[in-house]
């Protein structure tokens, strides 16, 4: 008996794309809007699963945030907003902070 074992294409997406992606988010008007409303304001058409694989990329990247509700920008590149991370306290569980001399950056 042979069995037959069908491969799933998977397509990656061009760095173009990404940027894309990633420019439409950033210059929402919206801070939160659903992935319907994303593609609605993309300059052009995106695959579903080429889409979701940008999403999965900018959130492992810690660009944007998605949850049920939506999808934010959350990126902060300013230098000001660096620099106070760093001066600040890193919470581990109640009552135990560690201070920024400590942490492991």
């Amino acid at each position: 008996m042979q069995t037959t074992v069908q491969k799933t294409k998977t397509s990656s997406p061009t760095l173009e794309t990404i940027r894309m992606v990633e420019q439409t988010i950033r210059g929402a008007p919206n801070s939160l809007m659903k992935i319907s409303e994303l593609k609605r304001m993309l300059p052009r058409q995106v695959n579903h699963n080429t889409l979701k694989t940008i999403l999965e990329y900018l959130e492992e990247s810690g660009k944007i945030y998605a949850s049920l509700k939506g999808i934010v920008w959350v990126e902060n590149n300013s230098p000001k907003f660096k620099a106070l991370l760093d001066k600040s306290w890193e919470y581990v569980s109640p009552g135990k902070l560690i201070p920024p001399s400590k942490r492991n950056v």
